[in-house]
């Protein structure tokens, strides 16, 4: 078995693509509607489904917006340079939230934005071990 994607539902289908895609690099993988449902669904990522998890955009047409439960934490990227990472998404519009540094409880530099609809994305240095980051990613 392998995790596949995870899903989001998001207001603005155009414009989460154009953050996800834009912003933070992805690409478009496939786009189909469903006229019948009235959705759509739309799968970004860095590498192909058939080797990488990859992230699902849901946007139903009737629904302009969503709360975003407390149950749900984050997405997660690692990024070879933090610091410069954060300045490209802060030069194409993105929303820097939390600046790169230390978590609070250790020793992982993380930073976090904010995609469109309010979701967080977290950006972590990989020169952390990812044991290292695993361990200590609970505590942000």
């Amino acid at each position: 078995m392998r995790l596949l994607h995870t899903m989001l539902r998001v207001g603005d289908l155009e414009r989460s693509l154009a953050f996800y895609t834009e912003v933070l690099g992805m690409r478009l993988l496939r786009r189909k509607d469903y006229p019948s449902g009235r959705f759509t669904l739309a799968f970004v990522g860095y590498g192909d489904e058939s080797d990488t998890t990859v992230l699902e955009l849901t946007h139903n047409w009737d629904t302009s917006s969503y709360a975003i439960g407390d149950g749900f934490g984050h997405i997660a990227l690692g990024v070879e340079d933090i610091h410069s990472t954060c300045e490209a998404i802060a030069d194409k519009g993105g929303r820097v939230v939390r600046p790169p540094g230390p978590m609070k409880h250790g020793s992982t530099v993380i930073a976090f934005v904010e995609d469109p609809d309010g979701y967080k994305v977290e950006l972590i240095q990989l020169s952390s071990s990812p044991e290292r980051a695993a361990d200590e990613d609970g505590l942000t």
